[in-house]
């Protein structure tokens, strides 16, 4: 009996089903149609056709950043798969396991500059774990499975493959094909377990300090440690901050909780890193929103540094004792023998520096403020909500107003900073947890990918959209306010150059909305309302909740609110701007 066939595209099919994948985000095109025609067949693959490449690749980030499993988007050659490079890099910065599969011109094509040819792997190869070309069909199976193996494992990270159009319709004979039942890289081996003699120094640092803090970042997230991190905090006794990325590893509302480092970080949370005398720094990175000036960072403080990159362990800041392993295998060994040398001076100075409250803003009853809209928010959702974000001032007010207890509920583009991420994101994350899913945006962010909207109506996905206008490009707005003499150079979204050179950079008053927020989302079918003053505000976010499927709420904000707490970028915490 001669043995079953099976087309490359068909095997790259089966392939995906054996790694569980049960959603695609993608968007056909020339090269990838025998990919589609074989998924029109598959009943365990839902694939949901986005409006643009970028947003299916951050609709699989935002999948595997709710549901810890890896994300998948797919596109064709050319400019479908460049499409998808900013998804990628976001993914790539935050440590996100996402594959991405493109499809590409036939072999015999490649470097012919053939119509939408595009070298994927010389374009990727920086903002990828690894990359793969794949030219002949019996290569899909194995590096399928490479693929999902490195993107999960280690640090996690994105993955891209590009094959060849000839390899996805050659025909292979099933028994043929080696489905890589074994899987082993030789030389991709992450190591797990952290080294014993370095842990036991870490825990007699630990009982020797006066003034530790932990430090916790996305890798907590990653590793599924906020259990272990947690029972380790309460032995220890020693008070917690996080980073952007790590919001949600630690309890939110924990009487040892900071709040978040940085840039926009909590006053407590920053003066207590910067006047420890010991970092256990667990799943970080030390970026330069956090490590703004290197050599001011903790200065009198010993470092812990516990990740599972070893080329992260003194990258910027020294580590006294780099310890190389996952976060929870770490945590768990550190916490058998960690005792707590008694903080109670230490203690009391990091509770003056809190002063009962982490974040402030001066309420108003004729404007909204942001806050406001983040603290109603909270309340209205019992601090259970997923809340995706887009990139900037609002962002900010997230991360600081909402409370976030439980891992994989904050969603956010933390190292690229990608504008245009927090719609997609929420629909991926909604689609992956079928449950409900608020993105917070700007006026400016909503707008990179608002054509998503058509995406969450066919699919009914219950995102809730709350966009926070202050006419603005905010952030830009802030600095420009801060640090360049208010020269407020194209961050007005309601004027055109011509205007601003005429009237400056106030809105006319009782001009049109452009666009129209609630018009553009009810085009759509999605129920809109727009919000004006603050006593509405309550009542609003209440009845997006209480609507089924997804809602789209503007909500009219101060113009020229600020974030703050505010370190400038390139200084020290002495810098921290507070009014």
């Amino acid at each position: 009996m001669q043995a079953k066939k099976l087309k490359g595209s068909e095997i790259l099919i089966s392939v995906l089903r054996k790694e569980g994948v049960d959603v695609i985000f993608g968007y056909p095109g020339g090269q990838v149609i025998p990919i589609f025609d074989a998924l029109y067949d598959c009943k365990d693959i839902d694939v949901v056709l986005t409006r643009h490449e970028q947003g299916a690749a951050h609709a699989a980030d935002g999948y595997a950043r709710a549901t810890g499993k890896a994300g998948v988007c797919l596109a064709t050659s050319g400019p479908g798969a460049t499409n998808l490079v900013t998804g990628i890099a976001t993914a790539y910065l935050d440590s996100i396991p996402l594959v991405a599969i493109t499809g590409q011109v036939g072999s015999l094509l490649l470097g012919t500059d053939a119509f939408q040819e595009a070298d994927m792997v010389g374009i990727t190869r920086s903002i990828t774990k690894h990359n793969f070309l794949v030219r002949d069909a019996q290569d899909i199976a194995p590096t399928i499975h490479k693929a999902f193996h490195i993107a999960k494992t280690g640090r996690p990270g994105p993955v891209l493959v590009d094959i060849t159009k000839d390899a996805t319709v050659a025909l292979m004979a099933e028994n043929e094909i080696d489905w890589c039942e074994n899987l082993e890289i030789r030389s991709y081996k992450p190591n797990y377990n952290g080294n014993p003699k370095q842990i036991k120094k870490a825990s007699e640092a630990i009982f020797q300090a006066k003034q530790p803090i932990i430090y916790a970042g996305g890798g907590i997230i990653l590793s599924n440690a906020q259990k272990e991190l947690l029972e380790f905090a309460e032995k220890t006794k020693m008070p917690v901050a996080t980073t952007l990325m790590g919001i949600g590893a630690f309890p939110g509302n924990h009487r040892q909780y900071l709040g978040m480092v940085g840039m926009h970080g909590s006053v407590a949370a920053n003066t207590a890193l910067h006047n420890s005398d010991l970092v256990i720094a667990v799943g970080v990175r030390f970026d330069d929103r956090v490590a703004s000036d290197a050599t001011q960072f903790a200065p009198n403080a010993a470092i812990i540094h516990i990740d599972i990159d070893p080329a992260e362990i003194s990258k910027i800041i020294p580590a006294t004792i780099p310890i190389v392993g996952d976060a929870k295998n770490v945590l768990v060994e550190l916490s058998k023998i960690a005792k707590s040398g008694g903080y109670v001076e230490w203690a009391e100075k990091v509770e003056k520096w809190t002063e009962g409250k982490r974040f402030w803003y001066k309420h108003s009853d004729e404007v909204i403020k942001p806050q406001f809209v983040l603290e109603t928010l909270y309340e209205e959702t019992n601090g259970e909500a997923i809340v995706s974000t887009d990139v900037g001032q609002h962002q900010m007010w997230s991360a600081q107003y909402y409370r976030f207890d439980r891992p994989r509920k904050f969603l956010s583009s933390g190292g690229l900073g990608t504008m245009g991420f927090g719609l997609p994101a929420a629909m991926g994350a909604a689609r992956g947890t079928n449950g409900v899913v608020w993105n917070i945006s700007g006026d400016g962010g909503i707008q990179m990918n608002i054509q998503e909207l058509a995406t969450i109506k066919l699919n009914a996905l219950a995102v809730k959209i709350i966009v926070l206008n202050n006419e603005y490009l905010g952030m830009v707005r802030q600095w420009q306010g801060m640090f360049f003499d208010k020269r407020y150079s194209s961050v007005n979204m309601t004027v055109s150059s011509k205007e601003r050179a005429q009237n400056g950079h106030v809105k006319k008053k009782n001009s049109a909305y452009i666009p129209d927020f609630v018009k553009l989302a009810e085009s759509y079918g999605i129920p809109a309302k727009r919000i004006t003053k603050p006593s509405e505000v309550k009542d609003a976010i209440k009845w997006a909740n209480e609507t089924q499927g997804a809602v789209f709420l503007e909500i009219m904000i101060d113009p020229e609110e600020n974030v703050l707490p505010m370190i400038p970028a390139g200084k020290a915490v002495s810098a921290m701007i507070t009014e």
